[in-house]
């Protein structure tokens, strides 16, 4: 199934400047966003009280939610965990509480709802676990971007390694400085998003410079802005759709998928859309600005003309 015709010929590479600049300008707010304003770390990371209560009845998420704004714990996470009935409320540290009398306020909340509760545990939880899971985080995605760019490295050129890493380090940055500018909360399951982002995001590049390569192997006389050209309204469809149904699935997720998982949803549908524009806008004409050409592709093609010359 085609989305756009498959000789189609928008000229990409033509607004290719303006795009840039737009990037660039994206960029620069994402980093100005998270230089001043800083992500809003959620308990995962900062550490607070913890609450476990168990109901008689599944717990309605929604409307515990709502009991412990109304407590004045406007910024609590709640999450079922083990089993409907079970219910794991994380709370910002306060200055003139202590965590007993946090969760202890709390609870007296839950007892105003129409699901009696049972107090199981409160008390306060170090950040210390979340930290490590984050720098494992983090050592992960530079692992993973290492990696990538080894392997498009050896299956492209280096080229197209630094001009994919570039086009993803970028989708990365803007999903990120949503968060910092938004103050919403950055905790381990955004993280998680943001890794699935870089997956996605690298996926979706290598596609295009798959047919890249192949074009320019296959198209001869022509100029390396025409192989780019040719080559993104080639992709054009599958990049659309796959990036389409990807973000119906995500926006399942966020509107089902309960609280827990909504701003991990989130993060996903925002890299879904910036990827998918990077992957058309953004990824050729950093390979353009780093002067790829068909003889990149061809260094063995090469050697063996420069031999030949020998005497």
């Amino acid at each position: 199934m085609d989305l756009f015709k498959p000789n189609s010929n928008f000229d990409f590479m033509g607004i290719r400047k303006p795009v840039i600049a737009v990037s660039v300008v994206l960029l620069l707010v994402a980093m100005a966003g998270l230089v001043t304003r800083g992500l809003n770390f959620a308990l995962d990371f900062t550490g607070g009280t913890v609450v476990e209560v168990a109901f008689e009845k599944p717990a309605d998420v929604g409307a515990i939610q709502k009991l412990v704004a109304d407590s004045g714990f406007e910024n609590a996470t709640v999450q079922t965990f083990g089993t409907e009935r079970d219910i794991v409320i994380r709370l910002q540290p306060r200055d003139d509480q202590n965590a007993e009398e946090a969760g202890l306020a709390v609870f007296e909340a839950l007892k105003r709802g129409d699901n009696a509760p049972t107090l199981k545990f409160t008390g306060f939880v170090g950040p210390q676990v979340g930290q490590e899971l984050a720098e494992n985080g983090l050592i992960a995605v530079i692992v993973v971007i290492l990696g990538i760019l080894l392997y498009i490295g050896a299956r492209f050129e280096k080229k197209f390694a630094i001009a994919a890493i570039g086009a993803t380090i970028h989708d990365v940055i803007l999903t990120v400085g949503y968060f910092a500018l938004t103050q919403k909360e950055f905790d381990l399951n955004v993280l998680a998003g943001i890794m699935s982002v870089v997956g996605y995001s690298i996926n979706d590049k290598i596609v295009v410079f798959d047919r890249v390569r192949e074009n320019f192997r296959n198209m001869r006389h022509v100029s390396a802005v025409e192989v780019l050209n040719k080559s993104i309204n080639q992709t054009l469809s599958r990049t659309t759709i796959n990036s389409f149904v990807a973000f119906l699935t995500v926006l399942a997720l966020y509107l089902y998928g309960g609280p827990g998982l909504r701003l991990m949803s989130e993060a996903l549908m925002i890299g879904i859309v910036i990827g998918t524009l990077s992957s058309i806008f953004t990824a050729c004409p950093l390979l353009l600005w780093l002067g790829v050409t068909k003889q990149d592709l061809m260094p063995r093609a090469k050697d063996t003309t420069e031999l030949e010359r020998r005497p």
